[in-house]
């Protein structure tokens, strides 16, 4: 009886060069996960079959580099762009097999710069952002997650003052706790509160009773070590 892998290879077309292509993905019943953290990254039972090494789509050909949740829309220009500064620069180069931590970074560094000349929505390039902070936090480097968790924060903010989020899988009630989580991860402790408080304030119009609950422990969290910050200023 043949033993089916955990990889498969799934065809694709390029949007910018049109040309086939082949790139691996993950077959679901080979994730497990195993638990969450607080700004939702899956840690998985087996880090090898971690779907986020290969959510981006890199094609070998043109370089040209994006995710499912890049939208079909060119915006007048774009095309010229993205040709004159990936697809003209590109050494062929194919991701389209099994991922590394560190070949994921590079696919999704590469989709970041294809999205921003492309003027993909916020929301998008913040989800990036966040997957890159996370792999980066699996290796344990604190100062490249720490960095990119910021951008990330920088595009929900956008998002969300834009709403650019509306019609995506990601809920209002999400995105305020995605930055005000964020927030605290990075310190920026003012702004994490205003968000949680925001989140909290949805209650009663949100189904989303989890993320209210997550939004309250934070909360908690935050208040818990600014007493006792303050007890050992006392003390000192």
């Amino acid at each position: 009886m043949t033993q089916i892998e955990a990889n498969y290879d799934k065809k694709c077309e390029c949007r910018m060069c049109k040309k086939s292509f082949t790139t691996n993905k993950l077959r679901s019943r080979f994730i497990k996960v195993s638990s969450y953290d607080t700004d939702f990254c899956p840690v998985y039972s087996l880090s090898e079959n971690n779907p986020i090494l290969y959510h981006v789509n890199v094609c070998p050909q043109c370089g040209f580099s994006s995710t499912d949740d890049f939208t079909p829309y060119f915006p007048p220009g774009a095309l010229e762009v993205i040709d004159s500064k990936v697809c003209s620069q590109w050494v062929p180069h194919d991701f389209g097999q099994k991922r590394s931590i560190a070949d994921a970074i590079k696919t999704y560094k590469l989709a970041v710069y294809c999205g921003l000349l492309k003027k993909e929505k916020h929301i998008t390039l913040a989800g990036m952002y966040l997957r890159i902070a996370w792999l980066y936090r699996s290796i344990e480097n604190e100062n490249q997650e720490q960095r990119f968790m910021k951008l990330a924060i920088k595009d929900y903010l956008e998002s969300y003052m834009a709403d650019d989020f509306k019609g995506t899988q990601v809920s209002e009630v999400r995105l305020l706790y995605l930055i005000g989580e964020l927030s605290r991860r990075t310190n920026q402790i003012e702004q994490a509160v205003k968000f949680f408080s925001k989140v909290i304030e949805q209650q009663s119009r949100t189904i989303e009773s989890g993320i209210i609950d997550m939004a309250r422990d934070r909360w908690y969290d935050i208040r818990e070590g600014q007493k006792a910050a303050q007890e050992v200023q006392e003390i000192i």
